[in-house]
């Protein structure tokens, strides 16, 4: 084959890889979504699960949220109301900022949590059964070359 062939291949095959990822990304959600919802929490949305992803590691503001989520911090502080009525997060006095409130997970967040997580690992079962653990384990090894940042956020 020459350059100009195995060029237009590669373009090909570059051409095809953002439908498929990004429908797999598709998959992905509606399936964590759905283990949540079987797990008894019924009264999520997807969105609320990218937000667990920034509150899970360590405590936000709701400024915090908002830039995570790619949203105002108007419409952060609205989805935070929303997840404290629900009983999902508290709001709590920063340590450090008079003005600023944490935004923590309850315990109910925290299984919520427990859940999605459960309900991911049970969503990619299939891709091992597929690929076999040798490839899938390669293939996340090119994720995180290719997404080093790993970063978890809706785009609307």
């Amino acid at each position: 084959m020459n350059d100009a062939a195995d060029h237009a291949g590669s373009e090909t095959v570059a051409a095809s890889l953002p439908p498929l990822i990004l429908g797999l990304a598709s998959d992905l959600v509606r399936a964590i979504d759905a283990g949540v919802h079987a797990r008894g929490f019924e009264d999520l949305r997807p969105a609320h699960g990218f937000a667990f992803v920034r509150l899970a590691p360590g405590d936000a503001t709701v400024g915090d949220l908002a830039e995570h989520l790619g949203v105002t911090k108007q419409a952060a502080s609205q989805m935070v109301d929303e997840l404290v009525r629900k009983g999902y997060v508290e709001r709590r006095p920063h340590p450090t900022d008079a003005r600023a409130r944490l935004v923590v997970l309850t315990e109910r967040g925290w299984a919520c949590t427990r859940a999605a997580d459960e309900a991911a690992a049970e969503a990619v079962r299939p891709w091992a059964a597929a690929l076999g653990d040798p490839r899938l384990r390669e293939l996340r090894d090119d994720l995180v070359r290719l997404a080093p940042s790993g970063r978890l956020r809706p785009i609307w």
